[in-house]
């Protein structure tokens, strides 16, 4: 008999100086006592950021913990990595990220202390009147002509950009030059990494009143100029009703499934949809409507904002969910 089930963790929230209010609103991350809230890490096993188990029998357990004592369980049939590989996000940007970049594996692992590398994927989940996403180089500049505009003052100009729709979401492999604009709030999927080199901070001060620290030579030395500008990905047919993959790389995949109820809000126990782990570990994200997962100890279904990892072991499970609920999952490959 398996020991783990479904997990819920208790969010890691994050407060940066280009953040806002909005995941407090939107999905009561945090309250009055947290002020900004830029971040909330839902899924997290990195160092001393380590998501602690909020229900069932392993309350209180770290992501960490877990991972290092039912390795098998966890993973399937993967081997074991060092620590869990993935970090899922919510982010609310009032104010623009910084222009960064973050390593690959290979030039991560060379760092000191040695990192992963960092490719990751927002979903967009609300945007402003021009809000705008920075992804990628414009066609015609490379490594030489961004480092050029640095050195004047006129990154910007490099820098491809577009007006995102709520509902897009954007592929970032490691390398890409990339930056969230102010008005957006996504859920992100990414490498386990916190790793990240910024090229340009929009002249801005820190808390201190002094400068943001730039890493400009460590930032061109990563840059794979040659990805060019990114483009909101266009969702595949997954053959599963109301599936659409959304990425499919060599780090994750990213799933987005709209359930069309199966009654969690009508009071019966029927239960159509089954998520099924194919030996890999998922997490699982509700972006709007209610979610009940089989085999879930907490005494509520999930809601908007709430997260929660399936272990390999766990197999398929049930869904059982309001009409119109929107999920996404994000595996292993």
């Amino acid at each position: 008999m398996s020991t783990l089930y479904p997990l819920r963790f208790v969010p890691i929230l994050r407060s940066y100086l280009w953040g806002g209010r909005r995941l407090v609103e939107m999905f009561g991350k945090g309250d009055a006592r947290h002020g900004v809230v830029a971040e909330s890490w839902e899924i997290c096993d990195r160092g001393d950021d380590q998501s602690i188990v909020a229900h069932g029998p392993l309350a209180g357990r770290t992501l960490g913990e877990i991972a290092r004592e039912f390795p098998g369980e966890l993973y399937g049939d993967i081997a074991p990595p060092a620590r869990f590989p993935l970090l899922f996000k919510f982010l609310d940007a009032r104010h623009p990220l910084s222009v960064q970049v973050h390593p690959n594996d290979a030039q991560a692992a060379r760092l000191d202390p040695p990192d992963l590398g960092k490719t990751e994927a927002w979903v967009v989940l609300a945007a402003e009147l021009r809000s705008v996403i920075y992804a990628g180089l414009k066609r015609g500049f490379d490594r030489a002509a961004l480092a050029r505009e640095v050195a004047r003052g006129t990154t910007e100009l490099c820098l491809h950009r577009f007006e995102p729709r709520v509902g897009d979401c954007i592929f970032l492999p490691a390398g890409t030059v990339h930056a969230l604009g102010a008005g957006l709030v996504v859920a992100e999927i990414q490498q386990a990494s916190d790793t990240t080199f910024r090229l340009f901070d929009w002249n801005r001060v820190g808390p201190d009143g002094k400068p943001r620290a730039l890493h400009v030579d460590e930032a061109l030395a990563v840059i794979d100029d040659r990805l060019g500008p990114v483009e909101p990905q266009r969702p595949q047919p997954t053959g599963e009703p109301g599936v659409e993959r959304l990425v499919a790389c060599d780090k994750f995949t990213l799933d987005r499934h709209t359930l069309d109820g199966s009654g969690l809000n009508r009071g019966t126990s029927d239960a159509p949809h089954v998520l099924r782990t194919n030996a890999r570990p998922q997490i699982v994200a509700v972006l709007s409507g209610r979610l009940q997962i089989d085999g879930d100890p907490a005494p509520q279904p999930l809601i908007a904002g709430n997260t929660a990892l399936i272990p390999a072991c766990c197999g398929g499970v049930s869904l059982v969910a309001d009409e119109g609920t929107v999920v996404l999952t994000a595996g292993l490959p």
